[in-house]
């Protein structure tokens, strides 16, 4: 009964609203409610630009403007939203009444819900272990990684689905080297990953909301035991060192190092495997682009930067005003939200020339936004470059006639963007051949 109470008030009353609100043409009401939106994001993005820079909503303000998202991404005059932050005052009461004990990466202590100087503090003992030489690390794993899953792909026949095959694999086998899984564990934390995807959407249906708590859950009590098994045998992975660290210094308590873990998996597992199959399917559809960086593959790094632009994992971030401040000559009062169309500024003509354009040498695609930006901005993005990088170019480096056997599904998350079936016709030995040799 207190799940239900809890999901009603949070996500069941959002539904409602923001269905009666889609039907009035309201832009956030249709954001949540509305499936034409969900199915072609960038027109509705081109639809609310000639609207202004801060669009009013029913329960908010809303931007696709670049410059204002660089602003409020970075404004000391606004802070992260929390789950269940923008509720009206009674439903907000009751929900925080029925919060489960587990944690949430959309909660505190999640370093996606705390500012300053929790968030300092969090961030400065991550970054003591997740320093730019354990990346580096991370990259040779990620290489010899997406190799072995390739070969694996490269014995099979007919189409496909490069989702679950590999597009997943890949993060997964790094979340696991970063969390000090064994390989015996790593299905059970894919398992979780993907149960916990729509975590960071609200208005869920009640059978979402009950798939997602499943996966918190049940990572919330595999990780408590795992963290009593790192301190028994602490090994050479990150998050030993994190736990070692911590309880050294007292720099993190258990429900720190748990939420830490948390984000590691909810920001760092689902993201790259939307980057992996967005970027395979823009490619493929785009053999002009392809046939550049396999004629310059100098070009890899910035080509993942534009896909990164295109197609964000992330499309959408909130922040919550602080004092009565004024944003794009508006006055925005204390306590208002603003939701973030992150994707939206990454198309933002101003910005970028001929916006919706794939171009793999386009000069300025590291403008994006698709990391956030400010003290929020994304602690893994270096690693999820590297991800993208190696992990789309070893995929056509093999498979360079790799073509859509079909249209694929799209994910039903709002938040993140990404497909949840691609099959792909990996092509033949002889197709291979005919693409030409594979550039390493």
């Amino acid at each position: 009964m207190r799940d239900r109470v809890h999901w009603f008030s949070l996500h069941g009353v959002t539904r409602v609203f923001a269905t009666v609100a889609a039907r009035r043409g309201d832009p956030q009401g249709r954001m949540l409610a509305d499936p034409t939106v969900l199915a072609d994001p960038v027109s509705f993005y081109d639809e609310l630009r000639p609207l202004g820079p801060l669009i009013p909503c029913r329960i908010s303000r809303l931007t696709v403007e670049h410059a204002v998202a660089h602003e409020l991404l970075r404004s000391e005059e606004f802070r992260v939203i929390t789950l269940g932050g923008s509720l009206p005052a009674p439903f907000r009461r009751l929900q925080a009444l029925t919060i489960p004990d587990t944690l949430h990466p959309l909660r505190p202590p999640s370093l996606l819900a705390v500012e300053p100087p929790d968030h300092t503090r969090y961030r400065k003992t991550v970054s003591a272990v997740f320093t730019p030489r354990a990346v580096a690390a991370l990259r040779e794993r990620v290489e010899l990684t997406a190799h072995e899953l390739l070969e694996r792909l490269a014995g099979r026949s007919g189409v496909v689905d490069i989702v679950p095959d590999y597009c997943a694999q890949l993060p997964v086998a790094v979340i696991s080297d970063i969390l000090g899984v064994p390989d015996s564990e790593r299905a059970r934390v894919l398992e979780f990953g993907e149960l916990a995807a729509p975590s960071l959407d609200i208005g869920l249906t009640w059978q979402e909301f009950q798939r997602v708590q499943r996966g918190l859950d049940g990572f919330n009590t595999w990780l408590t035991d795992h963290l009593q098994r790192l301190r028994r045998a602490p090994g050479d992975d990150l998050m030993s060192q994190l736990v070692r660290l911590s309880d050294a210094d007292d720099l993190l308590d258990e429900a720190e190092l748990k939420a830490t873990a948390g984000l590691v998996l909810a920001a760092g597992f689902e993201t790259t495997v939307n980057l992996l199959g967005n970027g395979i399917r823009m490619l493929m559809d785009a053999p002009d682009q392809l046939g550049e960086l396999q004629a310059h593959p100098e070009c890899w790094p910035n080509a993942v930067e534009e896909i990164l632009r295109l197609d964000s994992p992330v499309q959408l971030s909130a922040r919550v005003a602080t004092t009565d401040t004024v944003v794009a000559g508006q006055r925005v009062r204390e306590g208002e939200m603003v939701v973030i169309c992150l994707a939206g500024a990454n198309r933002d003509p101003a910005v970028f020339p001929d916006p919706h354009a794939f171009d793999v040498h386009r000069p300025n695609s590291a403008r994006h936004l698709a990391f956030s930006g400010g003290r929020h901005f994304c602690l893994g993005a270096a690693l999820a470059r590297a991800e993208g990088e190696v992990g789309l170019r070893a995929f056509f480096d093999r498979f360079p006639a790799a073509r859509p056997a079909s249209d694929g599904v799209r994910r039903s998350t709002r938040v993140l963007r990404g497909w949840s079936e691609l099959p792909v016709r990996l092509g033949s030995a002889h197709d291979r051949a005919e693409a030409g040799p594979a550039q390493r």
